[in-house]
């Protein structure tokens, strides 16, 4: 049946993915308050991901335990999202998607150094290609450039890599939609209250925002977490995982044709091959 069939997802993934990207850069263009538009993001692509749960199996699991780091790692999803919606704002779509990557040297790294796994010559490799990938776009003019952006892309996905730990193969016991809404809706209430953002900001951002650039973005972000997930639950993660990172390749094709982020555009096609490879040689 072609609804379980992981190549399916895997083409909606990188449709979705690529157009999430694109279309977030566009949104943060007219951006008042940061907190604001992550908020109404994340509401809106949690709700778009709620609307999905009759096209899936209803589970949820009576482990608690299960519930508890669930709970943990949706704040540091909280602080990935709001993180990255500023670092989106200050650098070019191209270039944020092969930052994003670092997450994968992250997890191996914390997988040696915190799980004691085994060391493996070829996942070591893919982790430093995936850093000299980002050091040959960061570095200009004779001088790495390392900026408040870049920072906090890297605290962003220090981040991510920690809730990814905590939520290791949680989704399997949910209704997945609901579950990616969990960790939308929920993590969009935490900026709320943290950030102390009212909810006349977060209506002053549609307002006076980019509408369909808004609406696209909450549109693609839901299905593309769902269909990502779902390709995972169906597939071999030595596959998907390649050809998911094309996702950057396209980035810097999309950012070229219509963001007009033609800057440097060797080194980003360079970096962007060499992410791909870096992936597949984590995977094998």
């Amino acid at each position: 049946m072609i609804l379980n069939n992981w190549l399916l997802y895997v083409l909606l993934y990188l449709a979705f993915a690529t157009i999430f990207t694109q279309f977030f850069k566009v949104a943060t263009k007219t951006l008042k308050n940061a907190g604001a538009l992550t908020i109404l993001l994340q509401i809106g692509a949690g709700i778009v991901s709620l609307l999905l749960c009759p096209f899936f199996e209803f589970k949820f699991p009576t482990d608690i335990s299960v519930y508890i780091m669930l709970a943990i790692s949706i704040i540091f999803y909280a602080i990935t999202d709001r993180v990255n919606t500023t670092v989106r704002s200050g650098i070019e779509a191209s270039t944020f998607s092969m930052l994003k990557q670092l997450s994968n040297t992250f997890m191996i790294f914390a997988g040696l150094i915190f799980f004691k796994e085994d060391f493996i010559l070829t996942k070591f490799i893919g982790a430093m290609l995936i850093i000299f990938s980002n050091v040959i776009i960061f570095y200009k003019k004779g001088k790495f450039e390392f900026n408040r952006c870049i920072l906090l892309g890297i605290l962003a996905n220090i981040s991510y890599t920690i809730a990814l730990f905590l939520d290791v193969n949680i989704s399997d016991n949910f209704n997945l939609p609901f579950y990616v809404a969990l960790t939308l809706i929920i993590p969009a209430l935490l900026i709320m209250i943290f950030e102390r953002i009212k909810p006349s900001d977060i209506k002053n951002e549609l307002v006076n925002g980019n509408k369909k650039a808004i609406l696209i973005t909450a549109l693609s972000w839901g299905i593309m977490i769902i269909v990502q997930l779902r390709a995972y639950q169906l597939g071999n993660v030595t596959i998907i995982a390649p050809l998911c990172a094309l996702t950057v390749m396209l980035n810097v094709i999309f950012g070229y044709l219509f963001l007009n982020e033609r800057d440097n555009l060797l080194k980003k096609i360079i970096s962007a091959i060499l992410i791909i490879i870096s992936i597949v040689l984590i995977k094998i």
